[in-house]
């Protein structure tokens, strides 16, 4: 596949996500391992499915592949070229290294949804967390002109 370093970090870049993808994307979709992380085991993906998604979403101005572990630096573009105040996400209880790397990088805790998503035989609960535009802290954009 070919990547575009649209985001520049020490380690690691984001680059436009790409049609191209849809395999990995379907692969990944239907892996037990990744979507119980997710709370999206329940569901099946197809190529055809996945390349109409991907095809309906193009064209969104925001999207990103990780094409490395990514966090702070889409935290630096959310607050520092959107003007977010606030980005939120939602992980599942038992993601306990997600949510140790949130923390880390100035997530906190809001809410929970109490036994919300059924994986595997057993209800688990969803975690609410989010992050200010005045707590974070850092310039993790190598590749601007400006600092």
């Amino acid at each position: 596949m070919k990547y575009f370093k649209k985001l520049v970090g020490e380690r690691i870049y984001l680059s436009p996500r790409s049609t191209e993808d849809v395999e990995k994307y379907t692969e990944w979709f239907n892996d037990f391992e990744t979507t119980d992380y997710t709370g999206r085991s329940h569901q099946t993906m197809s190529i055809e499915l996945e390349k109409k998604y991907l095809e309906e979403h193009k064209n969104e101005d925001t999207v990103f592949a990780i094409v490395e572990e990514a966090i702070r630096l889409i935290l630096d573009f959310g607050f520092n070229y959107l003007n977010l105040n606030n980005i939120k996400l939602d992980l599942m209880e038992f993601n306990e290294r997600a949510l140790a790397c949130y923390k880390k990088c100035g997530f906190k805790e809001y809410g929970r949804r109490r036994k919300c998503e059924f994986i595997n035989g057993k209800y688990y609960d969803t975690i609410a967390m989010d992050i200010l535009a005045e707590e974070f802290h850092g310039d993790f954009i190598k590749n601007k002109n400006q600092s």
